[in-house]
């Protein structure tokens, strides 16, 4: 387990979050923890259960604080009694060693792929933002989650499965509209660090058509539609094992494009790419759209269109009956934006 956070701290933070993270797993009523101010301790308890997402029973705290004492009592909130704690506790070890299982023989990078296409058939959206949805038990035990949620489900799942990973953490920015904070995770693989947004992913595609739009990205890629971390996160500046760029359904060119639009168009499969041929401008997009609806009317079809913009990434679909609209844009977000 990669306990990221703990290793950023100093001296008395250390002992504050090591006092913390053994008094929630003690289910300690209460316990001492070396005196901070109340914003330092609020991330240290964030910081706990970003590094270890097994402690899935306390979100909240309050705490005391008595004049010329060099301690604070902390008095956690826990979602559950102590019973219903340790039943949640053996399921929840029960079912991450059962998933785990299914890909322990497989490469780094397919257990990766393994864990996020897990989250997208099997976890949505929780919109009622039950406390549990923030914690493990809502997506691993109860099959909906928010961004937390999800985030912690992957890294106690590559924990699990022996991969570096660590919880993103952004803050809201009501300005853009964006109305929480976000978590997504950093992985590690073959020595480089790689950003993956199993939750942005998830609001695109759906159990029949998984997408890996925020699969393995640069912090140039995924800063493009995520606001700045909270915690330092080590740098990812590696833009080539991107999913698409893996699969080689990343194009430079108009006319490779337009090859694959026509298997598509015959076989009447979706195709999904990201265009890497310099910046996405409107110019760009209506000729890529030209090319689809050139190769639908070949086959008596109708080309339709989904664009994640600040990705790059268009899917395509052909269909006999013309679409009302040609072109869909697409906000991956998990639906935590402000209404308008």
């Amino acid at each position: 387990m990669e306990r990221y956070y703990y290793h950023q701290l100093d001296k008395l933070q250390q002992s504050a979050y090591h006092a913390i993270r053994t008094g929630l797993m003690s289910l300690a009523p209460s316990f001492s923890v070396p005196y901070l101010e109340g914003r330092e301790l609020a991330d240290l308890y964030f910081m706990v259960r970003l590094d270890c997402p097994e402690i899935f029973w306390s979100s909240n705290f309050r705490y005391k604080w008595y004049p010329d004492s060099g301690n604070v009592e902390m008095i956690p909130e826990y979602l559950f009694d102590k019973g219903k704690i340790r039943d949640h506790q053996k399921a929840m070890k029960s079912r991450v060693e059962k998933l785990a299982r299914l890909a322990e023989n497989e490469t780094e990078l397919e257990k990766e792929r393994y864990i996020h296409d897990f989250i997208c058939r099997n976890v949505r959206y929780d919109k009622l933002k039950k406390p549990y949805s923030h914690e493990i038990i809502g997506p691993l035990g109860q099959g909906v989650s928010v961004c937390e949620g999800i985030a912690k489900a992957v890294k106690i799942l590559c924990d699990a499965l022996g991969i570096w990973c660590v919880i993103a953490l952004s803050e809201a920015n009501p300005q853009k509209g964006i109305k929480y904070r976000h978590t997504w995770n950093v992985v590690r693989l073959n020595g480089r660090y790689y950003h993956l947004d199993a939750t942005f992913d998830n609001s695109l595609g759906n159990p029949d058509g998984i997408r890996y739009d925020y699969f393995n990205l640069s912090d140039k890629q995924i800063f493009r539609d995520h606001e700045p971390a909270i915690f330092p996160l080590p740098s990812c500046v590696d833009p080539d094992h991107f999913y698409y760029r893996e699969k080689k359904l990343s194009f430079t060119r108009l006319e490779d494009v337009g090859k694959r639009f026509a298997q598509a168009a015959k076989k009447g499969n979706a195709f999904t790419f990201h265009w890497r041929g310099g910046y996405l401008t409107r110019e760009v997009l209506r000729e890529l759209l030209d090319l689809a609806e050139e190769e639908a009317v070949k086959k008596e079809k109708h080309a339709r269109a989904s664009l994640n913009w600040p990705q790059a990434v268009l899917q395509v679909s052909f269909e006999k009956e013309r679409p009302a609209e040609q072109l869909r844009m697409e906000e991956a977000n998990e639906g935590e934006r402000m209404d308008a």
